[in-house]
Order: structure tokens, then C-alpha cells, then sequence
């Protein structure tokens, strides 16, 4: 990953201040510890500025075939028509062919920001099992699929200096993971909709055909480098996840039905800012 410079004075600035912050709060842990110095207890003293994991999911049920969804979500190349804050998506590599003889994103490079100043640019590893997941990592993150499933994915190198998606960055580790789970609905009879008669879903058949949704749900789990951007992200970060989901059911509904019947994506995610 590699952070564009119009913020690096601002972002050394605050890693001063992080610096002093933290040794005062040590100096304060250290001067309320001495009573039980006295008491012969040894007192061990903690960063309380060292970032935790975090995590965020979402799940959505949509009225559309899994295999239509897992080929928007699989198109990395195309994230940037359509996903908010993404500025550039670019396929860099691709797999060998997997079992259904189709070649997958396997390495991206993405460009996530608010405008020209504030942007980062990072590369990801990718890897798709057909019809049901796409994952990707970067930083410290590893895969947490079965080697069997990703055989047409090559073997990732552990060293940042072949694999890009290694590099340092703001983010030490981040995994971002859709699955898929396809499921037919079948509608109740029009005479089971009511409370008092819906025994009746087990006596008639509706005459509405039975319909393909899935079940998508995605997960991410990362990880700051910067005890700052951890605390920043505790409070806007749980809108991320659900504000995903939605812009890739946008853009199925745009495939589907056209994109008149879809808002424009800036519109849609404008007041994701405000709530920062």
C-alpha cells in the first residue's frame, strides 16, 4: 500500500502528538502504581494506544440469482462504476481457469478516498470460489479458504518485496469476504396469508412460480497500523459493511432492470460523510 503525500505533514504532525499523548499516559499509569510498588507488587504497564482487530458484517437476502450476483461481485474491475469511494479499480492479475473454466481476479489494485487529497492506494490478493465466495486480503492477512478451493489461484510469496499486497500501509491487515448462499422461495398460497388460515400453506400451492434469492453476506476483519485511524473508524466504520451490501444490490438491480430504476451512486452514499 502506498499512502499519496498532500496529507504526510498533517499525518506526522498527529503521530507526534499520539507519541506525547502516550508517554504522559504512562508516566500517569506509572505515578498511581507506586502504592503498590510499596506493597512489594510488581506493575506492568500497558499501551492503552495499540490498535485491536475489528470486524464488521452484514447479511442481505435479494430477490436475484446467486449466479448474477457472484458475477458483479467478482468483477473487481468494475468497482469503481459503482461502489462509493472507490476511484479506481484494476485488475492487475488473473487466475488460471477454475472448475467452471473461468478465469477470476487474482491480484487488484484499488484507489479508496474522499477526494484528490485524502486517498489511499493499496493492492489486494483475490480469490474467488465460483458461485460462492470472493475474498480478499491484504497487509498481514492471510486466506481463510481451503487450498483445494483456490487451487487455479497461484501460491501467495511471503515477501513484500514480490507481492505487492504486502506493502505497509495504514492498515496493517484488513480481509474482506463475500459468501453466497442460494436458496428457492417458494410464495404461500394467496388463502394462507391470513393468520387465522395459514395452516392452509400446507394444504394448497401457491400459483405464483418458485423464486431463486440468495443470501449474501459479507465480512470484513481489520486491522489499523495508527492507534488514530483506530479510534477514528470505531464510530463511523459499522456503516461500511451495510452501505457495500447496498450499493452491489444497486448495481444488480441496474443489470436487471436498467439503470433508470437505480440512484445515482453519489446521491445515494452522500450523507455517509455527514455521519463521520
Amino acid at each position: 500500500m502506498q499512502t499519496l503525500r498532500p496529507i504526510s505533514h498533517f499525518a506526522t504532525a498527529i503521530n507526534q502528538t499520539l507519541l506525547f499523548a502516550s508517554r504522559q499516559a504512562v508516566l500517569r499509569t506509572t505515578h498511581q502504581a507506586k502504592p503498590l510498588q510499596q506493597q512489594h507488587h510488581r506493575t506492568f504497564v500497558t499501551n492503552p494506544f495499540t490498535p485491536s482487530p475489528q470486524s464488521l458484517t452484514a447479511t442481505r437476502t435479494l430477490q436475484y440469482p446467486s449466479k448474477l450476483i457472484y458475477a458483479i461481485i467478482s468483477d473487481v474491475g468494475s468497482y469503481s462504476t459503482f461502489l462509493p469511494y472507490c476511484q479506481e479499480s484494476v485488475v492487475t492479475k488473473h487466475s488460471q481457469p477454475a472448475s467452471d473454466g473461468k478465469e477470476y481476479p487474482e491480484e487488484a489494485t484499488l484507489v479508496i478516498g474522499f477526494n484528490n487529497d485524502v486517498s489511499e492506494k493499496f493492492t489486494s490478493r483475490v480469490y474467488c470460489i465460483p458461485e460462492q465466495v470472493v475474498e480478499a486480503v491484504s497487509g498481514e492477512a492471510e486466506t481463510t479458504l481451503d487450498p483445494k478451493d483456490i487451487a487455479h489461484h497461484s501460491p501467495r510469496s511471503q515477501s513484500t518485496s514480490s507481492d505487492a499486497s504486502r506493502a505497509n500501509s495504514k492498515i496493517s491487515s484488513i480481509l474482506t469476504r463475500w459468501t453466497l448462499k442460494p436458496y428457492p422461495y417458494k410464495p404461500p398460497p394467496l388463502s394462507a396469508l391470513h393468520p387465522d388460515t395459514a395452516h392452509n400453506n400446507h394444504n394448497e400451492t401457491s400459483e405464483i412460480p418458485s423464486q431463486e434469492r440468495t443470501e449474501v453476506n459479507l465480512t470484513i476483519d481489520y486491522q489499523f497500523a495508527n492507534p488514530m485511524y483506530a479510534a477514528l473508524s470505531a464510530a463511523a466504520a459499522p456503516k461500511i459493511a451495510d452501505k457495500m451490501i447496498d450499493a452491489f444490490e444497486k448495481r444488480v438491480r441496474s443489470v436487471i432492470e436498467g439503470p433508470g430504476n437505480t440512484q445515482d451512486k453519489g446521491k445515494a452514499f452522500e450523507g455517509v460523510l455527514r455521519s463521520k
